[in-house]
């Protein structure tokens, strides 16, 4: 990818980033609902479709995977009777071996809607080995981690410096916005 389409492509990421988190009126933006794949899309610049837990299997020779956090990859959520499509979270912080922080959309239920997104996310390893194949969620409604484990398959590694940018939007946006 040259230089001039990766500033292009961190601009529109940037541009799409402002729609979304406030450049629309307060009353619109409001009433946006996210879906967590388009978002996790959007944020990374991965080129993945569908349901949230197809994603892994999507990545398969597209994209690098494996089970370190990285800036910029994508915590891929495995479907379970509770959670059928799956989620995905876009990794904004590592905090520790076993901690990080994640930006995602369509986790928690706040002012009783779902569909909002949530910036830098408590996420901690609950595997027994220490492998990320398990992780408890920060939820808002109990504010703190939630009792339950979900499974994952890992994360999906962007591998563009775009990804790393994108994930930072969110923050600048909101520093920004509050100057």
């Amino acid at each position: 990818m040259t230089r001039t389409t990766t500033h292009r492509r961190i601009a529109a990421l940037l541009l799409a980033l402002g729609l979304v988190l406030g450049a629309a009126s307060p009353a619109a933006a409001q009433t946006q609902a996210w879906q967590c794949a388009p978002f996790a899309r959007m944020i990374s610049g991965l080129q993945l479709f569908g349901a949230a837990a197809s994603w892994w299997g999507q990545a398969v020779g597209k994209y690098m995977q494996g089970s370190t956090p990285r800036i910029g990859s994508v915590l891929v959520f495995k479907a379970t009777e509770g959670m059928r499509s799956g989620h995905v979270a876009t990794v904004s912080q590592i905090v520790s071996d076993r901690i990080i922080k994640v930006t995602h959309a369509n986790w928690s239920i706040i002012n009783g809607r779902r569909g909002q997104v949530e910036r830098d996310v408590t996420v901690v390893d609950a595997s027994e080995k220490g492998d990320w194949s398990k992780v408890r969620v920060w939820y808002k409604p109990i504010n703190d981690i939630g009792i339950k484990s979900y499974p994952v398959y890992g994360f999906i590694y962007a591998g563009a410096k775009a990804a790393a940018a994108a994930v930072e939007a969110p923050r600048l946006a909101l520093e920004t916005k509050s100057l």
